[in-house]
């Protein structure tokens, strides 16, 4: 056909076709075939004469089927033969005064007619046409058919999905639908912000399909202004076809694309989502917001600096980092280069990847004369997520910047505590620490991890708003989260959680009514009726520290600290032995096996041994057993209620089958009663 013709000749259906190319161009060549006297002999179609000289048919159908008919890429009974013509000339090379243009290998796309050099990489070239629907190519004379679109629904949002929607690599509008309890957590803290004053400007600036600025327009409707921004085209068409599909009105470069066919003859929705195609870094320069969400595809350090230089006073800048490989220590190298930290694998590596992005928030805000009061500070399988309060000023910026230190670690006991703030030279940096590992043990037994940061990662007003919006707008799956999150941060456990609105209390008043919450940081008084933001921003102002009541740093397993040849008490008997010797205690949304106490790491084990009964009692009476005094920790010994002596001793990592077992059946994924 006509259409066929035109396509390259390195594109063909069968084998035979090649060779029918080879009688085709034997004209062109006559003049070097009557000079070879051998009028049998036949060039190749594919390949330049300096390269492949003309030979007998035989050989040239060897040729044919082992080069390029082997080495090719199919696409819809079509393949794409590698070509040695002179289609794609690669960079020259100098030599002497000579000038050598070498002829690359290559392929010709079917659809779009670029020449790729690899095979795989013209592999790639066509999986992305594929998931992009540009299957129909101007060759083929039968039409392709066409992908359709998939239509997602989360939180009464729908969205158009392409194909491969959860790949981020094959597809231009990435949607993971496992991070749906990180933009329920995004959207409670927006809805808090909202409640505070409005109308607020909040930007989504990886916007993808669109969801998450979907869902705030949808549900918070005139308390917000949502712009949802995105680099990529398709992205951006993609997010206009979502906000007509969810009956929203579409600003686009200061113009309002009213969509009253899609709104259909019922009500029409005057919501207004405005939708932008830059670079995050440029629209953050350029603009002002008061609620900015970065949700990259890996780190966003690289985006700190243009989120914090035109933030308002008292705004939200939350992220979400999925680059868990370097934050979990299984890259340290990776951590090294983007976020400046030295770090290993512990116990509590979650913590510490927070920390660590934290660190390098409170570093990028600095740098704008900014300081952050940390509201929340999420770290699961998938992402890690930080949401901050901006403080604007000097005196703000140096107190946040004090809060980045170093940690010890001991790698033997692991036992970890923050350097003191001096500047001095510490002659034995081991005595910081608790433990007296170093002095039992040969070598060097600690390492020095950071900077991280040393401050608190919640705010206990702010979680409880959250939960409270959690409630109103019917998010079930965050509530059991939000519900441990309260808890960790005051250091309680979930039989002391008070479920009363924060809300409640003080409702009669309507005007200039603080409501009074334990956590005594400027998200303590919310004010209410009307929002007098002067108050607010000298609350701020006259925030200080309080170090007794932040919740203690890390946590310990109590797997890694388990007896060989002991059952543990359950989880939440021993949170109620930690609490009866005085301690504070709670579980924590970082390791369900995880206990957040500050007691010390010694009394910590001291309890556990007490409470810890034998796996095989032998005929002993049943009870606690009581450690012999004037022993050393290292060397305890627990004797048993009849007086006889134990074989527990204190081992790196528990591996009893029993004991996992037991936990696993007695401790849920979240806080919940035992």
């Amino acid at each position: 056909s006509t259409t066929e013709s035109k396509k390259h000749i390195s594109i063909q259906r069968q084998l035979a076709e090649l060779e029918k190319l080879a009688d085709l161009n034997e004209g062109e060549f006559t003049l070097a075939v009557s000079q070879n006297t051998d009028l049998h002999k036949k060039p190749c179609p594919l390949c330049p004469e300096e390269k492949f000289k003309a030979c007998y048919g035989h050989k040239l159908h060897r040729h044919l089927q082992n080069l390029h008919w082997k080495i090719s890429v199919e696409f819809e009974g079509y393949r794409m033969c590698i070509c040695h013509l002179p289609c794609r000339l690669v960079k020259p090379n100098l030599v002497g005064d000579q000038t050598f243009s070498k002829m690359g290998a290559h392929y010709h796309c079917i659809i779009c007619s670029a020449t790729i050099a690899r095979r795989t990489d013209m592999i790639g070239h066509i999986n992305r046409h594929v998931n992009k629907g540009e299957t129909e190519s101007r060759f083929i004379t039968a039409p392709a058919p066409k992908s359709s679109h998939e239509v997602l629904k989360e939180s009464d949002t729908d969205v158009q999905v392409l194909p491969n929607y959860s790949t981020p690599q094959k597809t231009d509008s990435y949607f993971n639908p496992k991070m749906k309890l990180n933009r329920q957590l995004i959207f409670c803290a927006l809805a808090v912000l909202a409640e505070e004053r409005k109308p607020i400007e909040c930007l989504d600036a990886f916007g993808a399909t669109g969801i998450m600025g979907l869902q705030w327009a949808k549900h918070l409707r005139s308390s917000v202004k949502v712009t949802i921004n995105d680099c990529n085209e398709n992205s951006v068409t993609m997010i206009q076809e979502n906000c007509h599909l969810n009956k929203m009105k579409v600003k686009l470069n200061a113009k309002e694309e009213d969509n009253d066919e899609a709104l259909g003859g019922g009500e029409q929705n005057t919501d207004t989502i405005e939708v932008t195609k830059m670079d995050a870094n440029v629209i953050m320069h350029m603009r002002s917001f008061d609620f900015i969400h970065l949700d990259p595809f890996g780190t966003s350090v690289n985006y700190l600096d243009s989120a914090f230089r035109n933030v308002r006073n008292l705004g939200i800048v939350s992220l979400t980092s999925t680059d868990i490989s370097s934050l979990y220590a299984k890259a340290q190298h990776v951590a090294l280069r983007h976020y400046g930290c030295n770090i290993v694998r512990t116990e509590y590596y979650k913590e510490l990847a927070a920390r660590i992005v934290i660190a390098a928030v409170a570093r990028a805000a600095a740098r704008c004369n900014k300081g952050i009061e940390v509201l929340l500070a999420v770290a699961l399988e998938h992402f890690v997520l930080v949401v901050v309060r901006v403080l604007r000023g000097p005196s703000p910026a140096d107190d946040s910047a004090k809060k980045v230190r170093y940690l010890i670690h001991c790698q033997w006991c692991e036992e970890r505590i923050f350097q003191k703030e001096s500047n001095m030279v510490e002659e034995n940096p081991y005595q910081q620490l608790p433990c007296d590992c170093h002095g039992s043990m040969p070598g060097k037994t600690a390492v020095v991890l950071g900077p991280l940061w040393s401050g608190a990662l919640f705010n206990t007003g702010f979680l409880r708003r959250m939960l409270f919006e959690a409630v109103q707008y019917g998010l079930d799956e965050t509530q059991p989260l939000l519900k441990t999150l309260v808890c960790e941060a005051e250091c309680t456990t979930l039989k002391n959680f008070s479920t009363h609105s924060p809300y409640d209390e003080n409702k009669q008043e309507e005007c200039g009514v603080y409501i009074k919450t334990p956590d005594t940081s400027a998200e303590s008084c919310v004010l209410h009726g009307k929002k007098n933001n002067e108050v607010v921003r000298n609350a701020a102002k006259r925030q200080k520290s309080d170090n007794s009541a932040e919740h203690p740093a890390f946590y310990y397993n109590i797997h890694r600290h388990s007896i060989k040849g002991m059952n543990m008490p359950k989880l939440n008997k021993f949170l109620n032995y930690l609490s009866e010797a005085g301690y504070r205690v709670s579980r924590t949304h970082f390791d369900p096996m995880g206990v957040r106490t500050n007691a010390p790491l010694a009394q910590f084990k001291t309890i556990l041994v007490k409470y810890s009964t034998p796996t095989y009692t032998g005929g002993q009476a049943e009870g606690p057993l009581h450690l012999t005094e004037d022993v050393h920790m290292g060397d305890q010994v627990p004797a048993a209620a009849d007086g006889k002596a134990g074989d527990a001793e204190f081992l790196e990592d528990d591996k009893s089958g029993d004991t996992a077992t037991m936990f696993t059946n007695d401790c849920p994924t979240h806080c919940a009663a035992d």
